[in-house]
């Protein structure tokens, strides 16, 4: 069960996959570099046996690409066995690092999921329930967990709410999973979410909830429903292929560029194409097919597997492009190489004219949430103008939805939504160092 999870989870992470299960006390783990479907086969399942288990697909945000930092993280301690799977970035892992070394403290990893661990099992608190709260009262940033812990299984989101988290049932049993379309998978009924700043533990068929920490405002990423979300599923209380739908319709009302047809940049932009097609009239088209067998561009670890993956994962129909002006819907441009290397592949296919709609605002500010753009050198339009992108990428027009068109599409209230990658408004105080991995962010020395 937990294996499909992971299945419908592995738009969230192609680097490695893992899975731990317990028993009692006891955890024992898979983990591996890869996808879950190349790592993950009956041996490794039939090896697994246990009551409870969790599992985890990774992409680095912080903590190199590298085999030790793969998840689940398990650790074997005196107390009882322990497995992290983690979603998100810490903000003051720098200084609860710091402190744990100039104490004594030995770190097999570079991520900071493992922090989590060491705040745990170094709690004074009488019992595991408070040891985990302790440990996770110590924590700034951006954190969903699933946790086992002596026979528990944990859920916990940090109270600004960054990353989604939900809970299901499945034949009297509980499950968690980052979004309800793993819960669809395996035929688990949606519950409801995890609320920021809640922790839940769940013994077989016993439930608890607390809420521990102080208030804070909500901060839900909304780039999660921009990009990073499975259409198919519902986070933060809303449905992400309508909501796709929507910055699609906004998008047809702001830009007045009229083209032959309306494409998408598949499978990302699909959905938001749909709305501007609808809105605007245009005649939609496929221009672009897209070879399933490659994974994700913008998750993978290094700027030359990205490239690569550029060339190979999209071929264009050229009968449909030839002598044509065409309108691609992107849903956000990032680093700009991606996109600069499609429109040079429309333009060899015989386009007439290639224009470019993006369904979100240009992003300014690196993320420290948990999102992979976390230097602004890497981000095309923080010291860039509109008008030199369009030029580097080799478009006849750009343009992006505003702000307001993007807020205006969400059913969230737009004060519980994050948006600094667009703002550069943190929505929480970062430290002077963040982490190694980050200083270059900001100038911080």
């Amino acid at each position: 069960m937990t294996y499909l999870g992971l299945y419908a989870l592995q738009h969230r992470g192609e680097e490695s996959s893992g899975i731990a299960v317990t028993n009692t006390k006891t955890i024992k783990s898979s983990r591996a570099m890869g996808l879950a479907c190349d790592t993950i086969d009956e041996k490794v399942i039939k090896s697994l046996k246990g009551e409870i288990a969790v599992g985890h697909v990774r992409y680095s945000t912080t903590g190199s690409s590298n085999p030790r930092n793969m998840q689940p993280f398990v650790v074997h301690h005196r107390q009882g066995d322990i497995a992290i799977c983690h979603n998100g970035n810490l903000t003051n892992t720098y200084d609860l690092r710091k402190t744990m070394e100039d104490n004594g403290s030995i770190f097999q990893t570079t991520m900071d999921s493992e922090i989590i661990a060491h705040l745990i099992t170094c709690s004074k608190a009488p019992d595991h329930k408070k040891r985990v709260i302790d440990a996770l009262m110590r924590l700034e940033g951006a954190f969903s967990l699933v946790l086992l812990v002596d026979g528990l299984m944990i859920g916990a989101r940090d109270t600004y709410g960054f990353r989604p988290l939900c809970l299901g049932k499945l034949d009297g049993a509980y499950v968690l999973a980052s979004e309800t379309c793993a819960l669809d998978l395996v035929q688990a009924k949606y519950v409801r979410d995890i609320e920021p700043g809640e922790v839940v533990f769940i013994n077989k068929n016993k439930f608890e909830s607390v809420k521990p920490f102080p208030a804070t405002r909500k901060a839900s990423c909304i780039f999660e429903l921009i990009y990073f979300a499975r259409p198919d599923s519902n986070i933060f209380g809303t449905n992400v292929y309508e909501t796709r739908k929507r910055l699609g319709v906004n998008l047809a009302k702001e830009c007045k560029t009229r083209c032959d047809l309306v494409m998408p940049v598949p499978d990302s932009g699909l959905y938001a194409a749909v709305g501007y097609a609808k809105e605007s009239g245009t005649p939609f088209e496929m221009g672009l097919i897209r070879n399933h067998y490659v994974g994700r561009t913008f998750i993978q670890p290094t700027q030359a597997s990205r490239d690569f993956r550029v060339r190979v994962k999209l071929n264009p129909i050229r009968e449909t492009l030839k002598d044509k002006k065409i309108m691609i819907i992107e849903d956000s441009i990032v680093r700009g190489t991606t996109s600069k290397a499609r429109v040079k592949t429309l333009r060899e296919a015989g386009a007439k004219e290639v224009h470019m709609c993006v369904s979100c605002p240009p992003i300014v500010s690196p993320c420290f949430y948990g999102i992979d753009f976390p230097t602004k050198k890497e981000l095309i339009a923080h010291n860039q103008s509109n008008e030199w992108i369009r030029n580097y990428i080799g478009l006849d027009s750009l343009h992006y939805l505003s702000l307001e068109g993007m807020l205006n599409a969400m059913e969230i209230p737009r004060d519980d939504l994050c948006t600094a990658c667009f703002t550069g408004k943190y929505p929480t105080k970062l430290p002077a160092k963040i982490s190694k991995t980050m200083l270059e962010c900001c100038g911080y020395k």
